[in-house]
């Protein structure tokens, strides 16, 4: 990100912009605010406002020089059998110690200057940081951070340990504490000391504690190293390593690095020169480039600890209060033991499947991401990326694409690109790359019965790095045609007392909000075809059709209660287009964002769960040191769906497998299975939803970036041999889904949906329409076929036979009927009754 005038304008009214209050809010803050420091002064008044005081400090720790040095206790992760498969340590943490004379004396004036400014002539508790805190936190409708010192935060961090700071009063009785022990600390340390304690114990972001495991993580570089610009960043992460983070919210921390420059310079560490010159530095480029070429590190996380310990870190924040520094280090220092919901047989088996290079198709690529870091001849600094890349390529005719057949031929055309810019003088002074195979997996398996994710694929190949890209959590991708069961089929049979029975007609059709034309993935049109025929064969134009009677917003409504927080209800203009997910489209998955693997999962994990939705959850509780359970995950179990229509999908999609189109997804035990194939239209996405009595499973297949590709249905084959080797674990192979007790048998004329006519429906020319449904007692229908006519036709003139012509000169023939005439050609159109035997009588006899 280079900075122009016009840039760094912008970031400044960024910053201005963060000012801005609302008054009505900020007066009913300052209301709840001055009545708690009233009750206080009453209580002070009354005499026992020095023994609330006391009370507290009676519960303060001792203080000494050793007790706020950076340590701590391993944490401990265990499976759901109860055995250990990780502990995190300050060590997996990348805590690195070093001494503040190797720290530059531009990153420990960056941190003072933005996180306490009178450092050096407080003594341990700012007085007017604490007034100016005061009047923000009114106005912010927060007591936040801000005031606190730094002598205070290293106490905070790394002395109190992990305690709630919910509620006000916690938060006072904490601020007490701070402050006590901060005089205190001040007392024995120099100031020299607590710097350093401090700079080697924040949380710096991306699973970092330290300055100098930030610095390596950054910019691949020790810390002793780093510009200004580079120390600015860092020290723009500490007021919220998530929402600062350089790597995935760079324009946040730009506006944050920002104001760390004005400090710098309004506080007299930096010149007017330094100052420019760090702002032109094109820093993020040089961070985006080293996330891009992550080493290999020894123990890194699995994808399913990665989204663990995110899990872990969002509840301690929201359940227990906790800011984000300390949520990590109590995660990788505070001596928990987290208990998961892994099952560690089930996760050997995906990965053992996924993993594996003979379970793909031969046609295995790379995609290829490099930076080059490039001094001309000029002596200018650029940084180059693969979109330079792709460019060169691109003028050269060497390819339209980063996607390679293989590794050797993505750094054949890497090596003549680095050729290419040191013919035009200019010379390399960095470079990575990191090419990644193509396809890519992602796989999430829950026990439906309580919403535990038992097993997580984030991506197929090496992991190089924790917290990394998890495909299974956090990409969203187009869900296409699993989407029709959850956002049409679903509400229709559950609330617009549609049946399985209920027939559509497959055959031109246009959306009705957009006008565009809906396609079916096969050629042609069906003609009349039931819902479980449109979920069997996934039928577009039916599930178009379906929505559009059921209504978007329902849909849109039923879709959110399963746990989808991806989907986009109000509109909103992007370059012109308007963006909404609540259209027709929605039948087929066409959203805005698309959706994550684990959240697809768990809608259809209530399907299989008799219409009861779980919150998906990576563990059922976290135990502090001293055994006190600090959070419960206990399954919180929600109706979504009537138990009989949850039956009626899962007895249609076990169609699907059986004679549909995720016959490549049948099991070779006779254990009952149910689920649902989704291709975009663009063969981008390929993916299979479902599941057993035991657990339900999504597995997504496709290119990072967006390429047209065969899957060879390669994704339906894992999905099978995954469940296959699971089943095997289970004592009980054989086992069928349960059917509720309203559930009744009827026979009805697939071609009409409504009760069969002997002798006429099961006469059509092409065979018996006569068939076995299954309803929601009640839901039977009443009425009898109306789409099929038995007329009676004069051999000798081939008209309709009248009353005088002889019986031995008739025949029946069987017709279909359209109400509302022909709504172009499909697959029944010959079977129409002819327009001849509508209206003309036999005038022979």
């Amino acid at each position: 990100m280079k900075y122009t005038k016009q840039n760094i304008e912008k970031q400044r009214k960024v910053l201005s912009s963060d000012k801005v209050r609302k008054n009505s809010s900020a007066s009913l803050f300052l209301f709840k605010y001055v009545f708690i420091v009233s009750i206080i002064l009453i209580v002070a008044g009354l005499g026992l406002g020095v023994g609330f005081v006391r009370g507290i400090l009676k519960t303060t720790p001792q203080i000494t020089k050793n007790s706020v040095h950076s340590k701590g206790y391993i944490t401990t992760i265990y499976d759901n059998k109860g055995q250990t498969i990780k502990t995190l340590s300050n060590h997996d943490s990348n805590r690195i110690y070093t001494p503040l004379s190797s720290i530059p004396k531009d990153l420990q004036h960056a941190f003072i200057a933005i996180e306490d400014e009178r450092f050096y002539s407080h003594n341990g508790i700012d007085l007017y940081g604490i007034i100016r805190a005061t009047f923000l936190g009114i106005r912010n409708q927060s007591l936040s951070q801000e005031g606190s010192t730094i002598t205070q935060q290293l106490i905070k961090n790394n002395l109190l340990g992990i305690q709630p700071e919910k509620t006000m009063m916690e938060r006072l009785e904490r601020k007490i504490k701070e402050q006590s022990l901060a005089l205190e600390l001040e007392k024995i340390a120099s100031k020299k000391y607590i710097l350093e304690e401090y700079l080697n114990a924040i949380n710096l972001g991306e699973g970092t504690l330290g300055v100098q495991t930030a610095s390596q993580k950054y910019f691949n570089k020790d810390v002793s190293d780093l510009t200004l610009s580079e120390c600015a960043v860092l020290a723009g992460i500490t007021k919220n390593p998530t929402r600062l983070d350089p790597i995935t919210h760079p324009e946040s921390n730009a506006s944050r690095r920002l104001l760390v420059l004005q400090n710098m310079l309004d506080q007299h560490y930096i010149t007017k020169s330094q100052y420019r010159e760090a702002l032109r530095d094109d820093v993020y480029t040089r961070i985006q480039k080293n996330a891009a070429a992550s080493t290999t590190k020894k123990n890194t996380n699995s994808y399913f600890e990665d989204a663990l310990i995110l899990q872990v870190v969002k509840d301690l924040k929201s359940k227990l209060g906790y800011d984000e520094t300390k949520a990590y280090s109590a995660i990788y220092s505070g001596g928990l033991k987290i208990y998961s919901t892994q099952d560690t047989a089930i996760q050997n088996i995906a990965d053992s499947i996924t993993s594996n290079p003979a379970n793909y198709p031969k046609a295995t690529k790379v995609a290829l991401t490099c930076s080059f870091t490039v001094r001309a001849a000029s002596g200018e600094t650029n940084t180059y990326t693969e979109h330079n890349l792709l460019h060169y390529m691109k003028t050269h005719k060497l390819g339209n694409s980063l996607v390679f057949q293989n590794a050797s031929d993505a750094k054949e055309t890497l090596a003549k690109y680095k050729h290419y810019i040191k013919d035009k003088g200019a010379m390399i002074i960095d470079e990575t790359s990191q090419p990644t195979i193509q396809p890519q997996i992602s796989l999430t398996i829950m026990n439906q019965s309580n919403g535990s994710v038992e097993a997580l694929v984030g991506g197929r190949d090496l992991k190089t790095s924790d917290l990394s890209l998890n495909r299974a959590t956090t990409s969203t991708r187009q869900p296409g045609s699993t989407f029709k069961i959850l956002s049409a089929f679903l509400p229709a049979l559950d609330k617009n007392h549609m049946t399985l029975g209920t027939v559509y007609d497959d055959a031109p059709y246009n959306y009705n909000d957009s006008n565009r034309p809906v396609h079916n993935y096969y050629k042609g049109y069906k003609g009349y075809s039931t819902i479980r025929e449109a979920i069997t064969q996934s039928m577009n134009i039916v599930a178009a059709k379906t929505i559009s009677d059921v209504t978007p917003k329902t849909s849109f409504d039923y879709l959110t209660k399963l746990g989808f927080s991806t989907l986009v209800s109000n509109e909103f203009t992007s370059n012109g287009n308007v963006y909404t997910d609540i259209t027709q489209s929605l039948a087929l998955g066409g959203l805005t964002y698309g959706v994550t693997n684990m959240e697809l999962t768990a809608a259809y994990a209530s399907i299989a769960n008799g219409g009861m939705y779980n919150k998906p959850v990576l563990y059922t509780k976290v135990v502090d040191q001293n055994g006190n359970v600090l959070l419960s995950n206990k399954p919180t179990k929600k109706r979504i769906m009537k138990s009989s229509t949850s039956f009626l999908l899962t007895d249609a999609m076990k169609d699907v497998i059986a004679k549909g189109t995720g016959k490549d997804a049948k099991l070779s035990s006779p254990m009952a299975v149910a689920g649902k194939t989704g291709t975009t239209s663009n063969n981008y996405d390929y993916w299979f939803s479902g599941y057993t009595p035991y657990h339900t499973a999504s597995i997504w297949m496709g290119y990072d970036n967006n390429t047209n590709f065969n899957s060879e249905n390669t994704h339906k084959k894992l999905w099978a041999k995954i469940m296959n080797q699971i089943i095997q674990t289970k004592s009980e192979k054989t086992k069928n889904f349960s059917k509720p007790s309203n559930i009744v048998k009827a026979k009805i004329c697939k071609e009409s949906g409504k009760l069969a006519i002997k002798g006429v429906c099961d006469h059509d020319p092409r065979g018996n329409c006569i068939i076995t449904e299954y309803f929601e007692k009640g839901t039977v229908p009443k009425q009898t076929c109306d789409t099929h006519v038995a007329v009676e036709i004069c051999k000798k003139t081939d008209k309709l036979a009248n009353k005088k012509c002889p019986k031995s000169e008739r025949i029946k023939k069987v017709y279909i009927v359209r109400k509302n005439g022909s709504h172009g050609k499909t697959a029944d159109t010959k079977f129409l009754l002819p327009k001849k035997y509508q209206s003309n009588s036999c005038t022979m006899h």
